[in-house]
């Protein structure tokens, strides 16, 4: 690449009246840019760069290099299962099909479509315990949020307007107090235990006729199985709320335990985490709700469903009375759908049991290499992930950050950082099922490596990255004073 040229700025590549197309001002099947109305047209020319069409080309090939996935290297990002997305999935969602469908379609002319639909909520629903799932809501917060408007339709319909509040740990995913919130609920903390579970005691003060329901991750944050979750269960249910599953961590229970046998009542699954589609840049993603039984009436709409014809139908908002109604225009991301179900078909009943085992046996194995230069403070058998508190040698002044930024010098995306809060110095590692046992003894020589460093080079690793395009950027001084358009940063 030739970064005196391509590594500038498309703004700096630009040379007044250099343009990469023509329309023609002559008329072409009876259109001319001559006929195109005033009120249409720009008052003035926009401050867009004047390229040719080679120069804009080499350039976003070239920066294209520059984005970092899973299908780059290892990226061992905790809390959001980056895993590995089988190319047979994109080849199955790109096929035309499907891929050529529209949602407005009458439904006889996409049977093939509403199959897979109905019948990955018929799978999600073995494979979770669950009644019955909508498919509905586009990512994983948008989940929570159907899933907590589910709860709200239900205390509703029981005239039971008090519960307005959600107890939620103070491990959770950032997400869920949000999405509380936006649902118009009133977030209640629960303290976790030295040991980094829900702290039962903690929650038997919180509880009354007020509450809807309390959230639950598991495993939590921390990668950790919460073993109270029948005590809390019946705690919960015994002031008559209910119980919330995020399924955001459920990859590591595949085929092992259930959240509707644990007592749970509601959950999201994040489809783009445990059924592959990584999700890395805001999408693509999708929050599938399930149900136990006796809540299925309040999912959203529309719904697909089987009738005695075995027709496949579309399910509007009339056919059911107590439905908290739409949560989006149509049946939430089929790509991701169609991946998903591509993938559960790929590892069948007696494969899709390894998930777990594999995810958990390869976040232990990171875990017991490293935990001799990186502080664990909670130590004991982790699920699919793990946390450290920074490096075990606080004396050298290197923190989390600069090891996440060391990290990137040696060809590897970061670990998650600074999450959760119940420590000051976080570091989560997630390496998923797929990687190799080569591939995790790689990332461990490195971990180990930049500890080396930090003891004996500090300044090294501080002021890393040294072999990236940027160099450390000031976090701060962007969020406050972010520079948003090429004019700004030419005169500043």
């Amino acid at each position: 690449m030739n970064n005196m040229l391509y590594g500038k700025l498309i703004f700096e590549l630009s040379h007044k009246g250099r343009i990469g197309y023509s329309l023609s001002e002559n008329e072409y099947e009876g259109f001319s840019t001559a006929d195109i109305p005033d009120y249409l047209r720009r008052a003035e020319d926009a401050a867009l760069p004047e390229c040719d069409e080679m120069t804009v080309v080499r350039h976003y090939t070239n920066h294209s290099a520059n984005n970092f996935g899973v299908n780059n290297g290892f990226y061992p990002l905790g809390s959001c299962t980056m895993k590995y997305n089988p190319v047979i999935n994109e080849e199955v969602a790109a096929l035309r099909a499907f891929a050529d469908l529209h949602p407005l379609q009458p439904a006889e002319t996409c049977q093939g479509a509403l199959e897979v639909y109905y019948n990955l909520q018929l799978w999600l629903s073995a494979l979770t315990g669950m009644s019955e799932f909508t498919l509905n809501p586009c990512a994983g917060a948008h989940g929570e949020l159907t899933g907590l408007m589910t709860i709200r339709a239900y205390h509703k319909s029981r005239h039971d307007d008090k519960r307005t509040k959600v107890i939620i740990p103070d491990s959770a995913h950032g997400t869920n107090p949000a999405s509380a919130a936006v649902c118009g609920l009133e977030v209640v903390e629960v303290k976790s235990t030295p040991e980094g579970l829900v702290d039962v005691n903690d929650l038997k003060p919180l509880l009354g006729d007020d509450v809807a329901a309390m959230m639950m991750t598991n495993p939590n944050t921390l990668g950790l199985f919460e073993k109270e979750i029948p005590e809390i269960a019946r705690l919960v249910h015994e002031c008559g709320g209910l119980m919330y599953y995020d399924g955001a961590n459920l990859n590591p229970l595949l085929g092992e335990c259930r959240p509707g046998d644990m007592g749970f009542d509601v959950l999201h699954v994040n489809l783009h985490k445990t059924f592959s589609t990584p999700h890395g840049g805001g999408g693509p993603g999708s929050g599938p709700v399930g149900v136990r039984p006796g809540l299925e009436s309040f999912l959203p709409t529309p719904r697909v469903v089987l009738d005695e014809d075995t027709n496949y139908l579309y399910v509007e908002t009339d056919d059911f009375g107590k439905s908290l109604g739409s949560v989006g225009s149509f049946f939430g991301n089929f790509g991701v759908v169609l991946r998903a179900i591509t993938y559960i078909l790929s590892l069948g009943s007696e494969n899709i049991k390894k998930v777990g085992a594999l995810a958990t046996l390869n976040a232990n194995y990171i875990k017991e290499c490293l935990k001799d230069d990186y502080e664990l403070p909670i130590d004991g058998l982790c699920k699919h992930e793990f946390v450290f508190n920074g490096l075990k040698d606080k004396s050298t002044g290197v923190t989390t950050m600069d090891v996440a930024k060391r990290l990137l010098d040696y060809g590897y995306h970061a670990p998650t950082i600074y999450f959760p809060l119940l420590f000051h110095e976080a570091l989560m590692i997630e390496p998923t099922e797929n990687e190799s046992k080569e591939t995790l003894d790689a990332f461990i020589e490195v971990m180990h490596k930049i500890a080396e460093e930090a003891r004996t080079n500090p300044e090294l690793v501080k002021t890393a990255p040294h072999n990236t395009p940027i160099k450390r950027v000031d976090d701060v001084l962007a969020a406050k004073h972010p520079v948003l358009t090429y004019k700004q940063y030419a005169e500043s």
